[in-house]
């Protein structure tokens, strides 16, 4: 049940990257997080208030937000940190780089996740799960140098080497938020974690929104462009909150399973990738399309040995 919850997060988790991309085509970063962020606090307010005032009514039901005590408060606004940094790097990297090179090269946050649940959880793979986590990684690998070598204007990657360094670092703090996920999971209710977390996140985000309007007067990556969001693209941006709440719901959900494997779940939930890649191709018509389909074709190979590893 856990693997299919893991496929589930991957597919909305692909569709959230290509709201984001849209969304930022035209916007400021900080401004298409914290409305996303906040819609999605809004959200997930509705629960949390209702198992508060109807809390008979709704402790038998899925949506049931618990209360947490104060260290499980601490350690839940310890993730919307570690989560809040991750996604502002990934953001900004997104707005000035091809999907088709984010979604890949955000697919090698597994490796790293799973180097660290084999050194702190003690996690170990079958023949399967290896096959499909090498096949998965071993094409974005195969990836990262065609897309390099595509880059052939060296002023180019010049002027981009600060929107790379910004991808790397959302993926190293990704990876170590992943390892942090299966901690809070086997100790915390994943409703009220996601809840918690989501609420902090937007306090956080509103007060750096408020900063950066008071004190910025100067462009930069994260604020050269208008901050009014026309009425056609409010709808991208709010797709961005229901696909992550779908995709982190089911997300934590899979990691509760005491069987579940923080390095299976994560390389399968970043095979949302796939998705970018299809979107960049298709409709952005982004370079060197065969050798995109190549790389895409062994990922998906890769999730299938993760699903019969997994079975």
């Amino acid at each position: 049940m856990w693997t299919l919850l893991a496929f589930i997060s991957a597919l909305c988790l692909g569709f959230y990257d290509i709201s984001k991309k849209i969304a930022l085509r035209d916007n400021k970063v900080i401004t298409v997080l914290t409305i996303s962020i906040c819609f999605s606090a809004i959200v997930l307010a509705v629960p949390l208030l209702l198992s508060r005032v109807y809390p008979a009514l709704m402790s038998d039901s899925y949506f049931y937000v618990p209360r947490m005590d104060a260290q499980a408060h601490a350690f839940t606004l310890l993730k919307s940190v570690i989560v809040l940094s991750s996604w502002v790097f990934a953001y900004i990297s997104l707005k000035h780089l091809p999907i088709s090179v984010v979604s890949p090269m955000q697919a090698t946050r597994p490796m790293w996740t799973l180097i660290g649940a084999m050194l702190i959880f003690g996690e170990r793979l079958n023949t399967w799960q290896w096959t499909g986590v090498c096949l998965a990684l071993g094409s974005v690998f195969l990836f990262s140098l065609g897309a390099t070598k595509t880059a052939n204007d060296p002023a180019l990657l010049k002027a981009h080497k600060y929107y790379y360094l910004a991808l790397v670092l959302a993926i190293l703090i990704g990876a170590g938020s992943g390892l942090y996920d299966k901690y809070l999971m086997r100790r915390y209710d994943h409703n009220a974690v996601q809840v918690y977390y989501t609420i902090y996140q937007a306090i956080m985000m509103l007060i750096v929104c408020a900063i950066n309007q008071r004190f910025n007067n100067q462009p930069s990556a994260i604020s050269n462009q208008p901050s009014a969001i026309s009425h056609q693209q409010l709808p991208v941006i709010l797709l961005i909150s229901v696909f992550l709440i779908i995709s982190d719901n089911v997300y934590m959900l899979a990691l509760r399973d005491p069987d579940s494997m923080i390095a299976v779940v994560s390389t399968i939930r970043r095979g949302g990738a796939v998705i970018g890649f299809a979107y960049g191709l298709l409709f952005l018509h982004e370079n060197d399309p065969w050798h995109k389909v190549f790389c895409m074709i062994g990922i998906l190979a890769g999730l299938v040995c993760l699903a019969l590893g997994s079975a």
